[in-house]
């Protein structure tokens, strides 16, 4: 292979595991971007079976949960911005979502020409698909509520108001997917192993 050949995009994603989240919190066990993004797709996955089962969907769960893993994507190269910052005022939530663009656009050209067309896609914001995407979404925000009940759990009180804030912003979603899951899988996150392995 020559090195015109030559592509940085998955040492990129390799390095996903190198940008923390929840940044500006006291964390009891720190979570990386990568494992935050397994547990999404995972959830994303549930969210898609969710919809064809209970909902009379028809949707592919697998293509969700692929969509799901690249989500984060851009962050490699913008780092994850604490909300509290993100979401200071409108105007930089605006320029914020202009450079995860750039980012996003950035990592696709990144790729081989002929892969592009594949990845472009899962990794761009512009190009998702609505419906599969807020299924995404709703397992992004289901994600970080799970972390915030373990964080609690775990007598993390600095959690407590991002808790009741991201429960708040599941119910007003809109996603009688997320609500089915948190029926069926909520419990046992507030479980020890002892209790689950019963």
């Amino acid at each position: 292979m020559t090195n015109s050949m030559n592509s940085h995009f998955f040492a990129y994603m390799a390095r996903m595991k190198l940008i923390n989240r929840w940044p500006l919190m006291r964390n009891t066990m720190t979570e990386n971007v990568q494992e935050h993004s397994l547990q999404v797709a995972m959830i994303a996955h549930a969210l898609g079976v969710i919809r064809n089962e209970y909902f009379a969907g028809n949707c592919q769960p697998d293509s969700i949960a692929t969509l799901a893993i690249f989500h984060d994507a851009s962050e490699v190269l913008t780092g994850d911005l604490p909300n509290p910052v993100k979401y200071f005022n409108p105007d930089i939530a605006k320029e914020y979502k202009k450079i995860e663009k750039i980012a996003e656009q950035k990592l696709v050209a990144m790729l081989p020409e002929r892969l592009q067309k594949y990845y472009q896609p899962l990794v761009c914001s512009d190009e998702h698909n609505a419906d599969d995407y807020k299924l995404v979404k709703a397992a992004d925000i289901l994600s970080a509520y799970f972390k915030t009940v373990e964080e609690v759990n775990a007598g993390n009180d600095e959690f407590k108001l991002a808790q009741q804030r991201l429960r708040e912003t599941l119910s007003e979603f809109d996603c009688p997917e997320a609500e089915r899951f948190l029926e069926i899988f909520e419990a046992g996150f507030s479980l020890s192993l002892d209790a689950i392995t019963k």
